[in-house]
């Protein structure tokens, strides 16, 4: 964990907490980010302590501040200056620490509502782009976080490479069916590159488990085009005729239960979630050709 650049921050309006984080180091996710909805998140590097993430989420569930929280843990640690933590709590305030004896470039930024910090690093450009990246950037936590991490990385990054990254965002009920708080929580584990990679799977997710933002009413040319795809990829048997049957219903709630896309399916029959069309064409164009 020696040569990692990370960023914890959170959207107190929206109520998500979480941690974006890149390494030259195998499986940087397995123990970096820590975060739990209504408390906070952390990322602990460098010679990482690993303890300070449970430990540390459990201060900030008892009421301590980020702040408090660090200076805390790191008092009670004997290896403290080969140590580096962010912490953002609930109210979004956040601290930061870089011990003495880290590998230079090593350092951090603190601002509103997020902490960026990185050992082992081409210069201080790389944490000044993500602070600068954060704060410019329109868009859900998870976005920001990404789009840290890829000016990082621009900006010089680890300076002995890449290899692995990970991403985690924290809601309440924010997980798959609202039954836990763990919204994303992805891992790219040794790759060339590791941060587009990442991109790649949070666009998938994003596919998968994101709100629908526009519909498109099933007219009745839409149903004809509709009906055409899913019988060529074997949802629906009948002729494609431009109504809005039991069978077509039916294929449609398959395709959605097959292809992992049950959360965008559209409560209204009336209509269907703009992107789960596009994916139907694009899954249509590619088994056509």
């Amino acid at each position: 964990m020696l040569a990692t650049f990370s960023i914890v921050a959170c959207d107190v309006k929206a109520g998500e907490w979480g941690v974006a984080v890149q390494s030259k180091f195998l499986a940087v996710g397995a123990v970096v980010p820590w975060a739990e909805a209504n408390v906070g998140a952390i990322a602990t590097q460098a010679y990482a302590n690993t303890s300070f993430g449970p430990r540390g989420l459990a201060m900030l569930k008892l009421g301590f501040s980020a702040e408090e929280t660090l200076k805390k843990l790191l008092e009670t640690d004997e290896g403290r200056e080969h140590r580096q933590v962010g912490i953002v709590d609930a109210q979004g305030r956040a601290a930061a620490f870089t011990g003495k004896k880290c590998y230079p470039w090593a350092g951090y930024i603190v601002g509103e509502n997020f902490a960026v910090q990185g050992n082992i690093l081409v210069s201080r450009k790389t944490v000044e782009a993500m602070a600068q990246a954060f704060e410019g950037t329109r868009g859900p936590l998870w976005k920001k976080l990404l789009e840290a991490l890829r000016t990082g990385q621009r900006a010089g990054g680890d300076r002995r490479g890449q290899q692995s990254a990970a991403l985690v965002v924290v809601k309440e009920r924010g997980g798959y069916g609202e039954f836990t708080d763990r919204m994303i929580d992805l891992r790219v584990d040794d790759h060339a590159e590791p941060i587009e990679e990442l991109a790649r799977l949070l666009d998938l997710h994003e596919l998968y488990f994101g709100l629908t933002e526009r519909r498109v009413k099933l007219s009745a040319a839409t149903l004809r085009r509709v009906q055409t795809m899913l019988k060529a990829l074997g949802y629906y048997k009948g002729e494609p005729h431009g109504r809005l049957d039991g069978a077509t219903r039916q294929a449609l709630i398959d395709f959605h239960n097959t292809e992992n896309l049950e959360m965008r399916l559209q409560k209204d029959s009336q209509f269907v979630d703009a992107r789960v069309l596009r994916f139907l064409e694009e899954k249509y164009e590619l088994q056509d050709r």
